[in-house]
């Protein structure tokens, strides 16, 4: 009898064990929260780069460092979110060896970016997603200018649409980190005055940036 009880005691604990147990396998599910930080590289597309100029840089590079949340729902294999992330970069022009690399746009950096999205991905295994992503991303380059008498310290507030792909480990049921590569292109710009002018009208720009992006977060 007391093994019989012992028994029924034992099954009893496992049916319960078995859906937490199930429910803890389920880690690619919730709001998540990352530092993110990586590689930036800010391009003048064809439209506004300098092809006349071989020795004129058409590209900035930089550190791209910041922070992001989502909110993802496991469907068993694959996973369904939505994200949204601010990041700042380092990258900027400079002058090497008395030579200004002018980048297209005069003596910039970039500033902040703001980046809305979804991502969907499959389970490679328990814990690994690999997933494709894309949305809206808002940046601003930082422009300064200088004719002799007036200096031009201003931003362009920079429209376009980011896609990219990645690999996520789970560490744990609360702990992941990832990386991944985005492309973005930017399309439509107004300048930001910083005084009590207007913003100016909307025009087109011609932008590329690549980056490979490291993250590390918590789920909770």
């Amino acid at each position: 009898m007391k093994k019989l009880t012992a028994l029924m005691l034992a099954g009893s604990v496992a049916a319960i064990a078995a859906p937490a147990m199930a429910q803890e396998a389920n880690t690619f599910t919730g709001l998540r929260g990352q530092i993110v930080g990586g590689y930036d590289d800010v391009t003048a597309g064809s439209s506004v780069d300098d092809d006349g100029n071989d020795n004129n840089d058409q590209s900035i590079e930089g550190f791209a460092y910041g922070a992001a949340v989502g909110y993802d729902f496991d469907f068993g294999g694959a996973v369904i979110g939505a994200e949204a992330e601010y990041t700042d970069s380092t990258a900027k022009t400079d002058f090497n060896d008395g030579d200004f690399e002018g980048f297209g746009f005069g003596n910039v950096d970039a500033g902040r970016d703001l980046y809305f999205g979804v991502r969907a991905g499959a389970k490679v295994a328990p814990d690994v997603l690999a997933y494709a992503k894309g949305g809206y991303t808002n940046a601003k380059l930082n422009v300064l200018a200088n004719d002799g008498t007036t200096e031009f310290d201003e931003d362009f507030d920079l429209d376009g649409y980011r896609i990219g792909a990645g690999v996520e480990y789970a560490m744990n049921t609360n702990t992941f980190i990832n990386v991944e590569y985005r492309y973005s292109n930017y399309s439509r710009a107004e300048v930001d005055f910083n005084d009590s002018l207007p913003n100016s009208d909307r025009f087109d720009v011609d932008l590329d940036r690549h980056q490979i992006m490291a993250g590390v977060g918590v789920r909770f």
